[in-house]
Order: C-alpha cells, then sequence, then structure tokens
C-alpha cells in the first residue's frame, strides 16, 4: 500500500483502490458492505467513487488487523465511525493497553520461568516419597485444585495416585512441569500451545524450548504494537478528516 496519498479529494474507481491499496476489487466491496471503509459515493452510470479517505482507511484496517486480529480490527473501524471523537481515542488507548498487558505478563512468565530452572538446578536430589497433595501444589501455584485437575486431563500434567486412597500426589518432575504450565497460561498462551511446549521438554532439554516461546511471543508483541502504532497515526489522519466528516454526516 502505497503512502504517497495525503488526506483530501483525490478520485478513485474500484479497480484504481485495489491497485493502490493492495486488496482485491471483491475485498474492498467486502470492506465497504461490512463497514469497514466509509460508504462510496456513486456516479452517475452507478460506479463507486472513492477518495484518499479510503486509501488512509484500508491502511489502517490491515495493520490494526496484524496488531488485534481482523475480527477486532473490523469491528474497530466500524464503531471509530460512529462514536465521539474522544471515545474513538480512547479505544485506540484500550488496544495498546492491552498488547502492554500482554507483553508484562509474558515478560513475568519468562521470569517465573527463569526463577524455577534455577531453583530446579539447586535442589537437593528428591527424597523417596517427596511429593506434593493436590491441595499443597495449588496453594503453591496459586491456582484452583480443579485446574490442576484440567491440566492433568488435558495432559500437560501426571501426578501419581496413591493405590490405597486414589489420592494425586505430585513428585519433583510433576511439580516443576506444573509450574511451567503455569509460567506459560500466566504468559497468555492458550492450552494447545502450552500442550505443544510441554511435549518438547519431553524430549528437549530442560525448559529451553518453554524459554523460546516466550521470547518468540515478545518478538511477536513488538511487531504487533508498531504495526498498531502505526494504525493509530491512520486512524488519528482519518478522524481529524473534514472528508471524513463529512461522509460521517452524510452517510452515517
Amino acid at each position: 500500500m502505497t503512502n504517497d496519498d495525503t488526506l483530501g479529494y483525490q478520485q478513485y474507481t474500484t479497480s484504481r483502490l485495489a491497485a493502490v491499496s493492495g486488496y482485491s476489487v471483491q475485498q474492498i466491496r467486502d470492506l465497504e458492505r461490512l463497514k469497514v471503509i466509509p460508504p462510496a459515493t456513486r456516479q452517475p452510470n452507478g460506479y463507486r467513487q472513492f477518495t484518499s479517505v479510503h486509501v488512509t482507511a484500508l491502511r489502517a484496517y490491515r495493520r490494526l488487523a496484524i496488531a488485534v486480529g481482523p475480527v477486532i480490527a473490523r469491528a474497530t473501524m466500524r464503531e471509530i465511525r460512529h462514536v465521539p471523537y474522544d471515545e474513538a481515542v480512547a479505544r485506540i488507548v484500550a488496544l495498546h493497553v492491552d498488547l502492554a498487558r500482554s507483553r508484562n505478563d509474558t515478560i513475568a512468565a519468562l521470569h517465573a520461568l527463569d526463577s524455577i530452572v534455577e531453583e530446579t538446578a539447586q535442589d537437593a536430589p528428591p527424597a523417596p516419597g517427596d511429593t506434593m497433595s493436590i491441595t499443597q501444589l495449588s496453594n503453591a501455584l496459586g491456582v484452583l485444585s480443579s485446574t490442576l485437575r484440567f491440566w492433568e486431563q488435558e495432559g500437560l500434567i501426571a501426578p501419581e495416585r496413591a493405590e490405597h486412597l486414589g489420592a494425586r500426589r505430585y513428585p519433583p518432575g510433576a511439580v516443576n512441569e506444573a509450574r511451567i504450565v503455569a509460567a506459560l497460561r500466566a504468559g497468555g498462551y492458550r492450552i494447545p500451545a502450552v500442550q505443544a511446549v510441554m511435549a518438547s521438554l519431553h524430549t528437549i532439554d530442560d525448559a529451553s524450548n518453554a524459554r523460546e516461546a516466550l521470547r518468540d511471543r515478545l518478538n511477536s508483541i513488538a511487531v504487533r504494537s508498531e504495526a498498531l502504532l502505526r494504525a493509530g497515526a491512520d486512524i488519528s489522519d482519518l478522524l481529524c478528516s473534514s472528508d471524513m466528516n463529512n461522509q460521517l454526516v452524510g452517510n452515517g
């Protein structure tokens, strides 16, 4: 998508807008129908006529989709056209806050994981029968017992069962697995992603893969944050555009 256009009254046919935006003609029609971009005006012959506002709106949507995903991006692009200026700005700020929170959670998870690995390296070899009950482990991790049972059900941790009672007991290996799962979940990883990391831990040395996954997440958040910053600049131009305001009055 080009950055050469300034917001104004340069006019585009649908095919020309597709050429400068990188979207297909059908995608532009769909995005207009979904109200992601402002409605085009119609020429006497019925053909759509777009302006540089649409170039900027399409660029904003693409960057917003990278930052927060297409579903939220579509909803945001629709909503900012129909709310007061201060609320529109606040919605973009809230997206930045969400990404910042994800980054902080991931950093906390990475620090927790590093602490777990360091503590494990310094721990004395476990004594026979050195286990924790489900209540002890849930208290240590700050999670519910039902959460530990769910992790077990999903194959993330594997407690032992006392034969005479059937009660769950967690040996040191299972405790470390539970702590890594807790760190990954705190970092925002969904269960399928945690399953993939935990599966790799059984074939690759210690928690190196979990650490790499968290660092990859930090890089991903950085890319998304940059895209959101760029989308925010485009959206600011849209909100301040007299052309946009005229379209809102005429078509909102």
